[in-house]
């Protein structure tokens, strides 16, 4: 990802969890705090409830891949922690994409396309 960088420490996460705000639909919830940079950090978090390692893991990756590939349209400055829900466990690559679209254009956080 060319913009944006991981999460990857606790306190980082904790820190989007407790200032930030929260958005929501059936799949994922997604978490934003600005970070006064020019970069956006992304954090990712599949639960044990929703599978095994490998349930966890493809999750995860759609998750990345959907966001990679809108990158060039979300605002930068942005902490962003993206919490994948149980009902994501049986969903596709389009039902995830669709749904991080949701979630960036509910909270505002998308270019204005003219």
């Amino acid at each position: 990802m060319k913009y944006t960088e991981s999460l990857k420490k606790n306190y980082q996460f904790r820190n989007v969890y407790n200032k930030g705000n929260s958005i929501a639909n059936r799949f994922l919830v997604m978490y934003k705090l600005k970070n006064g940079k020019d970069k956006n950090r992304l954090g990712i978090s599949v639960s044990k409830k929703v599978g095994n390692s490998v349930v966890r893991n493809r999750i995860t990756r759609l998750i990345r891949e959907s966001y990679r590939l809108k990158e060039e349209e979300i605002k930068k400055g942005w902490d962003i922690v993206i919490i994948a829900r149980v009902a994501s466990k049986n969903s596709d690559y389009n039902e995830i994409s669709k749904s991080i679209y949701n979630l960036l254009k509910k909270s505002e956080m998308l270019y204005n396309k003219n």
